[in-house]
């Protein structure tokens, strides 16, 4: 026997594991010693399978199953380093997951315990936890945060809400004089609806999330808290004490006469052609905020399916007057080369839809001209 050999005892003073976790990874064939005496049983180690041992402790003690600890040796022994990085995320994923999951536990054992100790409050309402595909959440708030308000008269506009129904979840934002819908799939949720709406900030904080590699993030909404998780980065914060008005009665607006644009070409149009500015009005529906004038654009679909950026003293009956700056916001977050505006009654929202969604779309109120 080489006499650099390490005993079991040695072993497992130098790496970490106790003499039985030694003999349990023997039996399993994960650390085989390279020698055992056939008359005590003696167990005995080469110099080099410290390291070995040393990296199995530490795998241990993250928990690691048994099947890809063998996987992690078998590929850290031939130089694999690719496959065990591979391994090592998916656990470390595993991990981040059962974490979430502990404190959503904990958080609903709390308020239990709080109910018990005072049994004439509320029954508390369990957590909803729901996974979305990261880069079409981000997709969506991307289209519908231009919409969110910022007015402190309105505080159940200063956000985004998030309304969650039948493995579906639409984000909508407005401010009464634009509004914007998207909406995304999602897995592990098949409750009653659940609305929140999300303070614009920590809207933003989630998107800052949703820029790094992450392929799926876990949202969770417990009581007034929503949380959202992707990858080993969090965003957390209280959602606004507020009723969201219904958007639902202008999603199913009559259809109206489609025009398809352009993005570029016609953004080009918009921001060269002709304008209108509107005085301050107090009238429902139009674009005048602070009191201050508006510039618009006045637009008319023409019978080849093009839209015109026309003056002012054009008397068609189809025009449709619009925030310019809130027209050019639309265009850009609908984030496609080729859009459809849709024209419908006189007084009726401009809407700016994708042309692969019915569900993906923006709304512009309209700004009565005088004649």
């Amino acid at each position: 026997m080489d006499s650099e050999m390490r005993s079991i005892g040695e072993m497992a003073r130098d790496s970490g594991l106790g003499v039985s976790a030694l003999r349990f990874y023997d039996r399993a064939g994960v650390l085989v010693p390279a020698w055992v005496d056939p008359v005590s049983g003696y167990r005995w180690y080469r110099p080099e399978q410290l390291g070995e041992a040393r990296l199995l402790a530490g795998l241990r003690r993250t928990g690691m199953p048994l099947a890809d600890v063998r996987l992690v040796l078998a590929g850290w022994s031939g130089a694999d380093t690719e496959l065990v990085r591979g391994l090592l995320t998916a656990h470390l994923r595993r991990l981040e997951r059962g974490l979430s999951d502990a404190r959503s536990e904990f958080s609903t054992i709390r308020a239990l315990l709080d109910h018990r100790e005072s049994p004439m409050t509320s029954p508390i309402a369990p957590p909803v936890r729901l996974t979305v595909s990261a880069p079409e959440l981000a997709a969506a708030l991307d289209a519908v945060r231009f919409a969110a308000g910022t007015d402190p008269e309105l505080p159940m506009l200063g956000g985004v809400l998030f309304d969650v129904e039948g493995g579906d979840l639409r984000v909508v934002a407005t401010d009464r004089y634009r509004m914007a819908v998207a909406r995304t799939d999602t897995e592990g949720y098949d409750g009653p609806r659940v609305q929140a709406v999300v303070p614009s900030p920590l809207a933003d904080a989630v998107r800052a999330l949703l820029d790094d590699d992450a392929n799926a993030a876990l949202l969770t909404v417990d009581g007034d808290r929503i949380t959202l998780e992707a990858g080993d980065r969090q965003a957390a914060g209280r959602r606004l004490d507020h009723d969201f008005p219904d958007y639902r009665r202008l999603v199913h607006l009559p259809a109206g006469r489609r025009a398809l644009v352009d993005v570029p070409a016609f953004r080009r149009a918009v921001e060269a052609g002709p304008v209108v500015r509107s005085e301050p009005r107090e009238q429902a529906g139009e674009c005048a905020q602070d009191g201050a004038s508006r510039v618009l654009s006045v637009l008319r679909p023409s019978t080849d399916g093009a839209v015109a950026v026309c003056r002012e003293d054009d008397d068609s009956q189809d025009r449709v007057a619009v925030d310019r700056e809130y027209l050019l916001q639309a265009l850009h977050a609908g984030a496609r080369d080729k859009l459809i505006l849709e024209f419908g009654a006189p007084r009726a929202p401009l809407a700016v839809r994708r042309t692969d969604s019915e569900t993906d779309f923006s709304l512009l109120m309209p700004v009565h001209l005088e004649n």
